[in-house]
């Protein structure tokens, strides 16, 4: 075949698609799940997403707070108890998680302002809920290690979004 009779791109493209079209189509999807894998979380993600937007929820911002901060001696740390400090425009939430056991943590929460606001500690499906007292301590006796998000609701009235924290391995 010479160079005269190989057919233009315009009269390709509006042919219908064939056996060599699908092998073109399969091998350059390959390519792409070799070097650009859609992550395994985006589908969570996705969803967590959805439903923030539907919720109308307020997200809050994870804040770092350096470890020397916590202790009240300088030096090592020995202690295993993580604190973790979530912002937003209407909350602040502190949590403090401890070892419960060889599988659980215990998490000593602030939210503040927080009376009575209503607390669900979220991992995928598994949830579990409390209510802060007057002060906004609440308290989770034993969670599972995993994937971990906190949704905090005012109690009503005021009616405003519910506060959404990111994800964090517990």
């Amino acid at each position: 075949m010479n160079t005269s009779e190989i057919p233009s791109w315009e009269s390709l493209a509006d042919q219908p698609l064939d056996g060599i079209d699908a092998e073109v189509m399969n091998r350059l999807a390959a390519l792409y799940s070799a070097i650009d894998p859609v992550p395994g979380d985006l589908v969570d993600r996705l969803q967590f997403a959805i439903t923030l937007d539907a919720l109308q929820a307020e997200l809050a911002e994870l804040s770092a707070i350096p470890a020397g901060a916590l202790s009240a001696r300088g030096g090592e740390q020995v202690s295993d108890v993580k604190t973790l400090t979530f912002t937003s425009d209407s909350l602040t939430t502190m949590v403090s998680i401890s070892p419960a056991g060889p599988d659980r943590v215990r998490i000593d929460g602030w939210c503040a302002p927080g009376a009575n606001v209503a607390v669900e500690l979220r991992q995928g499906s598994f949830s579990l809920h409390t209510t802060a007292d007057a002060d906004g301590r609440f308290v989770f006796e034993e969670s599972p290690h995993g994937l971990t998000r906190f949704v905090v609701r005012a109690p009503e009235p005021p009616s405003h979004p519910p506060v959404v924290t990111p994800q964090v391995e517990i």
